[in-house]
């Protein structure tokens, strides 16, 4: 990359606030802290964060299958409160924000805004009160399910399984919905299934988000949506954000690039306009399964580190995307979202 280049993207990753709009951040720290480690985030995320300019990251609260369901509940909590410790132990370089305006003070403070959302609704099993409860902890997304069956549906399993009938969203799961969405919490359709992306539609008054969800015509996953879904997100004024995941990228995995990242995002372009596309890299190679299940999807992140994000803005500027839509891309269309949804 030619030194005019570099300067193009810095310039813009200055005006721009960047967001991640889903990160495994506060699973990682948590199965590291366990393990007697500390300042995780200030020591091995925050020059990263730094290095590719993110102001907001979303940690996504996630429970591994070996925990449920008895656990999942206090791995929820322990999550969030070893991230409670992260922050203490490193004073004045990363927060956890409740409101934009709260993250948009951070990155004048010079600080990494964190907001917390639920990737499945597991923790609550089907106790709507517990939702109440992960709101005054600071939790503002709701992710419904993972790759795998709740109280609230079904996840789109990430290969073929042998399985009974899909079903769409549960009595609770509509319940759910309409409670977060009066706290003042965005609902991620990411992971869902057909069944039930098409009731979040219906049932949702405000705008919805895939957080970390690319294109099923480039790469044929059930995780990834159908271009119909994508027009269906638009209509609601949504978001999508590009999945990093080489699995939801190309179906090949010889030759895999950034370029081929970018093409999900041009085919959303080409369908919903610039205005419903951001960032969502789901980055997984740092993660170590320290529970040594052997992984369902052997899977590797096309963009290795958040600091390698100029890779991906200068695949935007060779497209000849101008840079207010480059703002957009990198951040402003997640940052409208949650000024509507949770402000």
């Amino acid at each position: 990359m030619d030194s005019s280049l570099q300067q193009q993207i810095q310039k813009l990753h200055d005006r721009a606030f960047i967001v991640d709009a889903h990160f495994d951040l506060t699973y990682e720290v948590h199965n590291r802290r366990e393990r007697g480690e500390r300042q995780v985030i200030e020591r091995d995320y925050l020059p990263q964060f730094k290095a590719g300019g993110f102001n907001l990251i979303v940690s996504a609260i996630f429970i591994h299958d070996y925990f449920l369901p008895e656990m999942g509940l206090r791995r929820a909590l322990d999550q969030i409160a070893c991230l409670h410790e992260e922050i203490d132990e490193s004073p004045g370089k990363c927060c956890l924000c409740r409101t934009t305006a709260e993250a948009v003070q951070a990155r004048k403070n010079n600080q990494v805004a964190i907001f917390l959302s639920l990737e499945g609704a597991e923790p609550l099993q089907n106790d709507i009160h517990l939702l109440r409860i992960f709101y005054e902890l600071g939790v503002r997304g709701l992710g419904l399910v993972w790759s795998r069956r709740n109280y609230v549906g079904d996840g789109a399993f990430f290969t073929t399984k042998k399985s009974g009938q899909r079903s769409g969203i549960s009595s609770f799961g509509i319940q759910l919905i309409e409670e977060a969405e009066k706290l003042g919490m965005f609902i991620d359709v990411s992971h869902l299934n057909d069944e039930g992306f098409w009731d979040v539609i219906d049932i949702t008054s405000q705008p919805v988000i895939a957080s970390h969800s690319n294109c099923r015509s480039l790469a044929s996953s059930m995780r990834n949506l159908t271009d119909v879904q994508i027009t269906a997100i638009a209509r609601k004024n949504g978001v999508i954000g590009m999945n990093s995941i080489n699995k939801f990228v190309r179906d090949e995995d010889e030759g895999i690039d950034v370029s081929h990242l970018v093409d999900h995002l041009d085919h959303i372009v080409s369908i919903a306009g610039v205005e419903h596309v951001g960032i969502g890299f789901d980055l997984c190679d740092s993660f170590k399964d320290y529970l040594q299940i052997e992984q369902e999807l052997p899977s590797k992140d096309v963009i290795e580190t958040h600091a390698g994000l100029g890779k991906f803005t200068a695949e935007l500027l060779r497209r000849n995307y101008s840079e207010d839509d480059i703002l957009k891309i990198l951040g402003g269309n997640f940052l409208r979202i949650y000024q509507e949804t949770i402000d």
